[in-house]
């Protein structure tokens, strides 16, 4: 098992016997933005609704809603999501985290834990009545 690290550059470092695999934050951000247009109920990412939720976080992009950085090992994806009106949060939830954790990991080959965080519910104008 190799040691995760994130560089300065903003790259997970998977350190292995052969040497070290780096890969841009970016790519994981793209991994999961195609994770969770799979899911449905999910509305979007979106930015932490308040200052305070995005400093905790440590997210310094609000406008992407996803925050990667390395602990214990792991590359740790936390994730600022909007759920659709009808829809149940918490299994909503589940699938984003059970998607990005399956698709990162297969396609980058690194351990990860997915943190899910819904700052609220979208409604559609359909979803309006009256």
């Amino acid at each position: 098992m190799g040691r995760y690290t994130i560089m300065p550059e903003n790259y997970v470092t998977n350190q292995t016997e052969k040497g070290n695999i780096s890969i841009s934050e970016d790519v994981i951000n793209v991994i999961v933005a195609a994770a969770i247009k799979e899911i449905e109920g999910v509305a979007g990412l979106t930015n932490p609704t308040s200052t305070d939720i995005a400093e905790l976080l440590g997210i310094k992009n609000a406008s992407r809603g996803v925050k990667i950085s390395s602990e214990n090992g792991e590359a740790v994806v936390d994730i600022v999501i909007l759920v659709r009106y009808g829809y149940g949060v918490t299994v909503v939830a589940k699938k984003v985290q059970e998607q990005v954790a399956a698709n990162v990991e297969s396609m980058t080959g690194l351990k990860v834990t997915v943190n899910v965080h819904v700052t609220g519910i979208s409604f559609d104008k359909t979803d309006m009545k009256g």
